[in-house]
């Protein structure tokens, strides 16, 4: 078969965007309510702990991305340190990730369109988003990387206006349902820590999920021009975006009105701008949500599909997914990931909500396990490859502390889940899912086995 290779079309300000929209998602905008009032203003120090450990993440993959150009995206690396079965199931995995949160949107997509639109069937709005989606995926890299920018530029701009109009009333001293708004509303409800530390502890699997898809700037390492200098700038600006969009919109929130004030079933965004007088306020946020819910159907698409052709190329998914169209996209591998997203919708549609979110459940602690994988293999190539390291100009800090304090925090938030009901389930269920693809590598490689003989 002919070596194929994916074109580097994302620019600089593509990567950037994307990087900001991976870490924005629709729990921002839609569940930060239900967040506050389960831990109160601690939320902001788990938002904090979080960023840092998923930046100390983002470094260690930024390094291993760039210490070979050949990589297109983690599951390369996966191969060369830990073996291909590794890599057979972190690959799989992830894409399994990705096709579940492209549920879970494509859903949502119908759910926030029938807030304009109450008589349009739910699936419908979905059914036309992921046409759409695939066929600017299937067009060229640029395309994807231009519709992603526009997205979380939407994100941005709403979580900017909510930081300038939520200042402009603290500093002028405007009055609420609730009372003046003023940042001693932080502390004089309670103290920081209302709920004690089994509420701020709990909230850290909110959070965490809060934040899963930022590594998706390491799938575009194959499809990035100067990926050198511009992957280090996306990856090195995390901490300034957790701090501005997640700490920094929560602080204002919770500033205006007490933690204790805001409505959990309703958007705080919506309860904020409500109160300036603006009065399209649930619409404003409505179309925020639906831009932020395609957006990550539209990041599953590209992401499962890259997924899907590196790991073509090892043989580890048919070789026809490793074949590009002349536009040097994927399309087969688009294709498949699409009609896969296609069965969900319908799947959705009949299937009772409890075991769809068990599959998001499961999702999430699937992400916590390649989180860790990219973390172990970082250590195996510091410690295989001295050489290679030595001249890296893009280092993990404090390795190898930083690697045992992250492996440890991802062993904190599984023990987390397991005290919740609603995600202890997903625990259990989640070893069935490694059994499988683990079985299905066995009798694959048995097979080939069989084959040469």
């Amino acid at each position: 078969m002919q070596e194929e290779t994916l074109t580097r079309g994302l620019k600089n300000r593509h990567v950037q965007l994307m990087a900001i929209g991976g870490a924005i998602g629709t729990g921002l905008f839609l569940g930060a309510g239900k967040t506050i009032q389960l831990t109160g203003p601690s939320i902001l120090l788990a938002y904090i702990i979080t960023g840092v450990v998923l930046f100390l993440i983002m470094r260690a993959l930024g390094e291993l991305l760039l210490s070979n150009l050949q990589y297109h995206s983690f599951v390369d690396f996966v191969r060369d340190y830990l073996g291909n079965m590794a890599a057979f199931i972190t690959g799989w995995t992830y894409w399994f990730c990705w096709i579940s949160i492209a549920m879970a949107d494509i859903t949502a997509v119908g759910l926030y369109t029938q807030f304009w639109f109450p008589n349009v069937p739910q699936w419908m709005p979905g059914l036309i988003a992921l046409v759409i989606l695939l066929i600017m995926n299937l067009a060229t890299v640029k395309l994807f990387g231009e519709m992603e920018f526009w997205f979380a530029l939407i994100k941005v701009v709403a979580i900017l206006a909510l930081i300038v109009v939520g200042l402009y009333m603290i500093f002028k001293g405007f009055t609420t349902d609730q009372g003046p708004a003023s940042f001693t509303n932080l502390w004089s409800h309670g103290g920081w820590f209302p709920n004690g530390l089994h509420g701020f502890i709990i909230s850290f699997q909110m959070v965490v999920f809060a934040f899963v898809g930022m590594e998706l700037v390491g799938l575009t390492a194959g499809e990035t021009e100067n990926p050198e200098k511009v992957i280090p700038r996306a990856i090195n600006q995390i901490p300034i975006r957790v701090l501005l969009f997640y700490v920094g919109a929560l602080l204002i929130i919770m500033s205006i009105y007490p933690w204790n004030a805001i409505v959990p079933t309703e958007s705080p965004f919506v309860q904020v701008f409500a109160a300036v007088g603006i009065a399209a306020a649930a619409g404003i946020v409505n179309f925020v949500v639906l831009t932020s819910a395609a957006s990550a159907c539209n990041s599953a698409i590209f992401s499962t599909s890259r997924m899907i052709f590196s790991m073509a190329k090892d043989h580890n998914a048919p070789e026809s997914f490793a074949r590009l169209n002349k536009r040097k996209v994927p399309s087969n591998a688009l294709f498949f990931s699409t009609i896969v997203i296609l069965i969900a919708i319908v799947l959705n549609y009949v299937m009772p909500e409890g075991v769809f979110t068990l599959i998001t459940s499961v999702s999430t602690v699937c992400f916590i396990f390649v989180w860790g994988i990219m973390v172990i293999c970082h250590l195996r190539y510091r410690r295989t490859q001295p050489e290679l390291a030595s001249r890296s100009r893009f280092k993990l800090p404090l390795y190898p502390l930083s690697n045992y304090l992250i492996l440890t925090f991802l062993v904190f938030v599984l023990v987390v889940l397991a005290l919740a009901e609603d995600t202890r389930v997903a625990l259990f269920v989640t070893p069935v899912w490694f059994i499988l693809v683990a079985g299905i590598y066995l009798l694959k490689k048995r097979n080939l086995s069989a084959n040469r003989q």
